[in-house]
């Protein structure tokens, strides 16, 4: 399989159907994938639900977690792993944080369904009600620590300006009014990360065909350059817990922007530490794009 980032459903049939060596992993919730998910997807809803800290601890057992998850899902390196949602702007971008995942852990072939099953399923491609039990593989665990921002390395970005602090929450946890997607005051401070920017994570997709896609290279362009981002700058993207952050960075990535990279602990373990700054009050709506 060509190493594309984003794969039509198309694509992805016709490459099943030459018998190239691919897994596909479906990151819904189990009662969605029972009542029909693509033929052969393995189900590993702990790419989206997992919560992990950046400390070395937090960290290695979330590598040795993954590296036995998606070793028991059939992968072993040697083939290319695709990562499918329900939608782009749904899930709160859980195919988007496992490719981000596999590719930390140092798998080297990954892919995302571009449009996640609502695509797949509009092109009238089948599904299946079958369990899927893989024969399980030996993962190749070789992490990538570049990819990775920490909290103390998001720290010291706050004094350095060649660095952008990309927040891409929704609204109502980037104004301060909720602490994340799983209540009002789930975290323990509600805020954002003094010098942070805002793009609203849902702006990176418009539907197309009524399948929410992502928007064009040159639109993704223009979106970060309406906070001031251009496509040579260093960007360190956080969310609650690196799933739409994720979302961010594929569409970034496809965009041309090589310098982006994922504080995958987020809010969810920045706002835990009562001795990292945060940022309240009304926002300045200069460090805030325009909201279609």
């Amino acid at each position: 399989m060509n190493q594309k980032l984003l794969l039509s459903p198309r694509e992805l049939a016709e490459a099943r159907a030459r018998g190239e060596n691919i897994v596909i992993i479906d990151t819904r919730a189990p009662e969605e994938y029972a009542a029909g998910h693509i033929p052969g997807a393995v189900n590993v809803r702990d790419v989206f639900t997992y919560l992990s800290s950046s400390t070395p601890e937090g960290l290695a057992t979330m590598q040795h977690k993954f590296a036995d998850l998606f070793g028991q899902a059939g992968l072993s390196g040697k083939e290319t792993a695709v990562i499918y949602e329900d939608a782009m702007n749904n899930g709160y971008g859980q195919s988007c944080r496992g490719y981000f995942l596999l590719k930390y852990l140092g798998h080297p072939r990954v892919a995302i369904l571009h449009g996640g099953l609502r695509a797949w399923m509009k092109e009238g491609l089948p599904l299946s009600t079958e369990p899927v039990e893989p024969e399980p593989k030996r993962f190749p665990l070789d992490p990538k620590p570049e990819l990775m921002i920490d909290r103390d390395e998001m720290l010291r970005a706050l004094k350095d300006p060649s660095v952008v602090l990309l927040d891409v929450r929704d609204q109502d946890e980037w104004v301060g009014a909720s602490s994340s997607p799983y209540g009002v005051d789930f975290c323990p401070r509600k805020g954002r990360i003094p010098g942070a920017v805002w793009i609203e994570w849902y702006q990176m997709m418009r539907k197309q065909d009524d399948i929410p896609l992502f928007i064009s290279k040159d639109e993704v362009r223009s979106l970060c350059a309406s906070v001031g981002i251009q496509p040579e700058a260093k960007v360190y993207l956080y969310c609650f817990k690196g799933a739409r952050a994720a979302n961010t960075l594929v569409a970034m990535k496809e965009a041309g922007f090589d310098d982006v990279h994922l504080y995958f602990g987020s809010w969810n373990e920045w706002s835990r530490d009562p001795a990292l700054p945060i940022e309240q009050g009304e926002p300045d709506s200069r460090r805030m794009a325009p909201r279609a």
